[in-house]
């Protein structure tokens, strides 16, 4: 079981902020409502794989049928947060007709939650994110799930958050109190909305009140 704030301590006010993201991003469109996400930061070290694993556990606890998706083609770390095997994932469903059909998902302790690991590493992450074969991938997943979460690297270090960004609902930004430079954030922001990336909000970690997870 990870060490994730929602599973170990879900009465403590980060769990509870993470709770009150999951309803804003329930709510955000009633229209059109978000049912794939990117979760990414500007640069590393911002928390980004802790943010997107807790808000997975909080849309799968309100009952939702939630996929999380290790999307980091350079350094994945899912798998390493679940305590789950590699062997096969994202890269497989890339390359297999067979896995686009029955998704090698991996079943965790909480009810309604999957999680996609990375698989074998490519040598071309980008090429790979940009593909066609990639919307076939997103797809099959949205047909098995309410939600569909992806964690990705972050934006300043490649541009692989700006071209998934452009296949899903929407991108949240996860910056961490008291270590995310403004620049930085700045700069990210810049170069999402200047190939246009639906960026949707904010995650602030870290935060000096009660530590809470805290969106804007």
């Amino acid at each position: 079981m990870p060490n994730l704030i929602t599973i170990t301590d879900p009465r403590a006010p980060a769990a509870e902020a993470y709770r009150t993201l999951r309803t804003n991003l329930m709510f955000y469109s009633v229209d059109q409502p978000l049912s794939t996400l990117v979760i990414t930061s500007p640069v590393p070290g911002e928390g980004k794989s802790a943010v997107v694993a807790n808000l997975a556990v909080t849309l799968a606890q309100s009952g939702h049928d939630t996929i999380l998706v290790d999307c980091d083609l350079r350094q994945p770390g899912q798998h390493d947060l679940w305590g789950l095997d590699n062997v096969q994932g994202l890269t497989t469903m890339l390359l297999e007709d067979s896995a686009l059909q029955v998704p090698p998902l991996q079943a965790v302790d909480i009810d309604h939650l999957r999680v996609l690991t990375s698989g074998p590493l490519p040598p071309n992450p980008a090429d790979v994110l940009v593909s066609r074969r990639m919307d076939d991938v997103i797809a099959a997943l949205k047909s098995k799930a309410d939600y569909v979460l992806f964690d990705v690297p972050p934006v300043l270090a490649v541009t692989d958050a700006a071209l998934l960004g452009h296949k899903v609902d929407g991108l949240l930004l996860v910056l961490r109190a008291g270590s995310s430079r403004r620049d930085h954030a700045a700069r990210a922001k810049e170069e999402l909305e200047r190939v246009k990336v639906p960026v949707i909000g904010t995650v602030l970690v870290n935060a000096p009140r009660n530590n809470a997870v805290t969106t804007y």
